[in-house]
């Protein structure tokens, strides 16, 4: 059974950096799609970054691009999203998931999710 558990949230004042990470069993990082979600209160759920089995990053918002990076570590089988420049509208729970179907910035094209992890920015 594959399993994603998130980590490294937390409360962050603007312009501060956070590393998520989301440690995976049944499932090797090395391959397959990673991907990262945040969804704010009220909002839909959003795309923030991916990556695949070659490395290839794509990005969700243009406000992330620059800022947000995602990256995998094959020893720990843990995939990971650096924030950096952190801004108040940031602020949502971050979701880790996987899909094997490719790489995509559509939550339906994932199979498997993580329990989210919250981060707060404050201004």
């Amino acid at each position: 059974q594959v399993q994603l558990v998130e980590s490294g949230g937390g409360l962050v004042q603007a312009g501060g950096s956070l590393r998520l990470s989301c440690a995976v069993s049944g499932r090797t990082v090395s391959s397959y799609v990673w991907g990262w979600f945040r969804q704010a209160p009220g909002k839909e759920r959003e795309f923030v970054t991916a990556t695949n089995w070659y490395g290839l990053s794509i990005f969700g918002a243009d406000s992330m691009k620059g800022r947000f990076t995602i990256s995998r570590d094959n020893a720990k089988n843990t995939v990971y999203l650096q924030m950096n420049s952190l801004k108040p509208e940031d602020t949502a729970v971050y979701y880790c998931a996987t899909s094997r179907l490719g790489q995509s910035s559509s939550w339906e094209m994932y199979d498997y999710w993580g329990q989210g992890t919250q981060v707060t920015v404050s201004s």
